[in-house]
């Protein structure tokens, strides 16, 4: 006889608060809280207004994504277990109204707090606004929910990059948290920008420093509050769930393989021997659901805060080599219907080398086709495209050219705790992945859902990419040709000179 779920039972009955509910990792939660928890009574989302949208309107956008497509065609009901609440993180008492307060905080026993800035180029006042002081004010406002049993907040694996190898625990700031949090109160914007890259450091970017804050505030929560940590590395499509290789933003790895694709990436800094740390959206909402079944039904209290970090680590350990061979080989076969050159990029560990490509490779060409755009009358893009892409690299490079060691024991821990049918209703076998599959959904995906590109227009993308690899071979053999040539003029002035 077939065991019974004992999360959806957990889940049954209940009523959810998630913040962060319209990003890519949110969604994704909300979707598999109603397919496999369908018991579940009330789905609260906290949504801010966003360029003249109300959050409605916002949240109406997001259940007509091709996830909840399967939900509208058979049990459209479930979507109204879902409820829009107003309000932003970035506010006091999150800028909820106080009807809906009384509410929530009556009804409400599991909180996934995942609203923050991703913007890894954020000033340190918005990146502490949302993401730190925005982890206080939720954590405070949930303090009153008089149900409450467990506090999901989500952090990232590399918020302590100061350490060899990251254990599941919450290492301190060297930082009180509060002073950074009372920054703006005695330093005006101007200074705090300009004392930015000695504040965070060795951090690359105010999103880790900012989330490593955040994570001494959820631990003085505890054991007050039922709060823990889940941190995922970097997200990427979906292996399995809602749908093989959805995602919907082209942000990190993702965009970086479009632009890899389309021919417009050339080189990226990269130590290729070095592990991929990624982990697909599906099998992280698998994990940060799971781990709230676990806190809020564990009879054993720890003494110290629980923090899981999900990350393969060394169970399907993925080589950005291979990231990149796999990448190009099945971007040619299934290539993007607009191709600017044939996809043929390297990666480099040598910062020299690196500029020369994108001096001669990224710029010149961005330059020379903006420059034909401009004589023929059309709009320029190239250049913009390829300061976005150099943002891009700049950002990534920081994890790319480091090897990350992360722990995961309790998280495999945890897996072992559920029965046969949790284990695959809430899959986390992170070992089973089918590269080749993978990253062909992942392509597809980009394709599909990011770029919109109709399938039917494949086998016309391929003739393209047959005549771009011929004028790739031509160029190159024309730019020996000058190099010899060059070389050969060279010899023969120094010749004439003796």
């Amino acid at each position: 006889m077939e065991e019974k779920s004992e999360v959806a039972a957990f889940f049954a009955g209940r009523s959810v608060f998630v913040t962060g509910g319209t990003g890519l990792m949110g969604k994704v939660l909300v979707w598999k809280l109603l397919t496999g928890c369908p018991d579940i009574e009330k789905i609260y989302v906290l949504i801010r207004s966003k360029r003249g949208k109300s959050p409605y309107l916002r949240y109406q956008d997001v259940i007509k994504a091709p996830i909840f497509n399967d939900i509208r065609a058979k049990n459209k009901n479930l979507l109204n277990k879902i409820e829009v609440i107003s309000g932003d993180v970035g506010i006091d008492g999150l800028g909820i109204a106080p009807d809906m307060k009384i509410k929530l905080i009556s009804t409400v026993s599991v909180v996934f707090h995942g609203a923050a800035t991703l913007n890894l180029e954020a000033t340190l006042s918005e990146a502490i606004n949302l993401n730190t002081k925005g982890t206080l004010r939720t954590l405070e406002f949930c303090s009153e929910m008089k149900n409450l049993v467990s506090f999901v907040h989500f952090s990232t694996a590399f918020c302590h990059v100061d350490l060899e190898s990251l254990d599941e625990e919450v290492h301190k700031s060297p930082y009180d948290v509060h002073n950074m949090i009372r920054l703006n109160s005695w330093l005006d914007e101007k200074s705090i920008q300009t004392v930015t890259s000695h504040l965070i450091k060795p951090h690359p970017n105010t999103y880790t420093f900012s989330k490593r804050l955040a994570e001494d505030i959820v631990s003085e929560f505890y054991p007050q509050m039922p709060v823990c940590i889940a941190r995922p590395s970097i997200v990427t499509p979906a292996l399995k769930e809602p749908l093989p290789g959805w995602v919907d933003n082209l942000n990190g790895p993702v965009g970086i393989m479009v632009a890899g694709g389309k021919g417009v990436l050339r080189s990226i800094l990269c130590n290729p021997d070095y592990t991929a740390e990624a982990i697909s959206v599906d099998l992280a909402i698998n994990a940060v659901i799971s781990i709230a079944w676990n806190m809020g039904t564990s009879k054993d209290k720890k003494k110290c805060i629980p923090v899981y970090n999900l990350t393969q680590h060394n169970l399907n350990p993925i080589s950005w080599r291979t990231v990149l061979d796999k990448g190009r080989n099945i971007a040619l076969k299934y290539p993007f219907e607009v191709i600017l050159w044939y996809p043929n990029g390297s990666m480099t560990t040598n910062r020299y080398i690196h500029m020369y490509n994108r001096i001669f490779h990224h710029w010149i060409p961005a330059y020379f086709i903006d420059i034909l755009l401009f004589i023929f009358g059309q709009k320029r893009f190239m250049v913009r495209v390829q300061q976005k892409i150099a943002d891009g690299l700049r950002v990534l490079q920081y994890f790319t050219m480091r090897n990350w060691d992360f722990k995961n024991d309790k998280l495999l821990a945890l897996r072992e705790t559920m029965n046969s049918t949790d284990r695959e209703l809430f899959d986390m076998h992170f070992e089973k992945l089918d590269i080749e599959k993978y990253f062909t959904d992942c392509i597809l995906g980009a394709r599909t859902y990011c770029l919109k590109e109709d399938p039917n227009s494949l086998p016309k993308s391929r003739k393209i990419i047959k005549v771009l690899y011929v004028l790739d071979v031509i160029v190159k053999y024309l730019k020996y040709a000058l190099l010899a040539w060059i070389c050969y003029k060279l010899y023969s002035v120094v010749n004439a000179a003796y």
